[in-house]
């Protein structure tokens, strides 16, 4: 007789507890597979829960619990990938923007009225800034292309320094408006100063003033009047002298291209001409105003006009010389390139380059006076060199003059100077130290500052003055 052996079976109560086990786990599993997406839970999800079968069949057991864990570290994957995203995705605290001082150096020299420029921190994009000084006391700051900040630096003694904290401000109108202004008429540029005439510049050329002048002097691109602080003119223009003087012009005289010799000041013999090309920019400010201008030289003497030179003239007329010296000031730098593959020659002359006219009525030896850096005057400062220049004479019953401070960086600086023995004008002349050229793909760079006052010159100013001009205030900017 076989004994029976007979099988335990689990109670109910196990039964039901291991089912609701089962049934809690499964729930929580579908719970974290319902936020993935349908291809996610047929790779795991699907496969692992789908068929209750699966936690039955004991041959399928090793399987089964493989795609549950396969499902459940892609799900687990899948949420760290979505946390993620999502973390890049929120907004990212912006670090404090910065904040700048300015320290200014005197060095050497007492400032006084100083023009100072440096360039703008990139970070900073507007175009409305300003300086606050430790007393409190806002100075205006000019913004211009190519982000050249510029600013009056009103007083600092040698060796002192001054910080100043850079801060954005509203546009004021009214700053603006007692600063330079500039304002076009037909062809002509009008500069101010706080309502006064400082000068004007004329671009295309104009109706000539006599009816005597032949048609071959007309000529633009040039700066006439000049006036003074008390506004008198200060300058010439087609004097019955020498026709072709205009107020401040630049030309070349005696030159060699391509064999020819073409003259670009003497115009009356018609080998040469400086044409006016084109006005690119003008601005106003509260500190400075001025304008971008383009030349060209241009060689009559060829088969057909053929141009030499191309030129630039950039002039910034400065809000200054607003204290018990009163005084206008403006810089002119000019930049002439070779506009074909041949250089322009320049032999040894004794005149030609940037030059001055003065009035008419100062034609003769006595009626102008001449002054260098150097303590020269008309008798023995032609052909010295100078690092400033002064003419001057009556108008209008005053004492008016005007100094031309020649730049250190310019070609042969000191430059020589051509002071003429009998005619109110003189130039600053490379061409008298002997033969150079302008060679193509080399730029000839001349930078000038004129000063402009009524009076006799008063040589500390002017050495003040220059000075400032060659050896400005040196900035340091600091970010916070």
């Amino acid at each position: 007789m076989m004994k029976r052996v007979q099988t335990q079976r689990p109670s109910c109560e196990k039964v039901f507890h291991r089912r609701d086990a089962e049934h809690t786990e499964n729930t929580q599993r579908r719970t974290l597979f319902s936020a993935l997406p349908p291809r996610s839970l047929r790779l795991g999800g699907e496969r692992a829960f789908h068929n209750r079968s699966l936690e039955f069949a004991p041959g399928r057991m090793r399987k089964k619990e493989s795609l549950r864990k396969y499902g459940l570290t892609l799900g687990l994957s899948f949420c760290l990938l979505l946390y993620l995203m999502g973390a890049k995705s929120l907004p990212m605290s912006k670090a404090a923007p910065k904040s700048f001082s300015i320290t200014v150096a005197a060095g050497s020299v007492d400032r006084r009225e100083a023009i100072v420029s440096f360039t703008l921190p990139a970070e900073l994009a507007g175009n409305s800034y300003g300086l606050r000084e430790a007393s409190g006391r806002l100075i205006p700051l000019q913004i211009d292309a190519p982000r050249r900040a510029t600013f009056v630096l009103l007083e600092l003694k040698a060796g002192a320094k001054k910080d100043f904290v850079l801060e954005t401000v509203k546009p004021d109108a009214a700053s603006v408006a007692q600063g330079i202004q500039l304002a076009k008429e037909g062809d002509r540029l009008k500069i101010t100063a706080a309502g006064r005439r400082v000068l004007e510049y004329l671009g295309q050329p104009g109706e000539l003033p006599r009816p005597e002048i032949k048609p071959i002097f007309r000529r633009g691109g040039y700066i006439h009047p000049v006036y003074t602080p008390s506004g008198r003119v200060i300058t010439g223009d087609y004097p019955p002298d020498h026709i072709h003087h205009h107020g401040v012009w630049f030309a070349w005289t005696k030159t060699e291209f391509e064999g020819r010799h073409p003259d670009f000041w003497n115009m009356g013999d018609a080998t040469g001409t400086v044409e006016f090309v084109a006005l690119d920019e003008t601005w106003s400010g509260a500190v400075q105003s001025g304008f971008r201008a383009r030349h060209r030289y241009v060689d009559l003497s060829a088969p057909t006009p053929k141009t030499v030179l191309n030129e630039i003239w950039e002039v910034m007329v400065y809000r200054g010389g607003q204290g018990a010296k009163a005084y206008s000031m403006f810089d002119l730098v000019s930049t002439q390139e070779c506009a074909t593959s041949s250089p322009l020659v320049l032999p040894e002359y004794r005149y030609g380059g940037v030059a001055f006219r003065g009035p008419s009525h100062w034609l003769g030896k006595d009626n102008a006076t001449f002054l260098t850096s150097e303590g020269k005057g008309r008798d023995d400062g032609n052909a010295t060199n100078a690092r400033w220049c002064h003419i001057g004479g009556q108008v209008d019953g005053q004492l008016v003059g005007i100094a031309v401070l020649c730049h250190p960086n310019n070609f042969r600086a000191p430059q020589p100077l051509r002071i003429h023995p009998n005619e109110p004008y003189f130039n600053f002349a490379p061409s008298v130290a002997g033969q150079w050229e302008i060679a193509p793909g080399k730029p000839y760079v001349s930078k000038y500052r004129y000063v402009v006052y009524d009076g006799p010159p008063d040589v500390a100013e002017l050495d003040r003055l220059w000075n400032d001009y060659a050896n400005p205030p040196q900035v340091t900017i600091t970010a916070k």
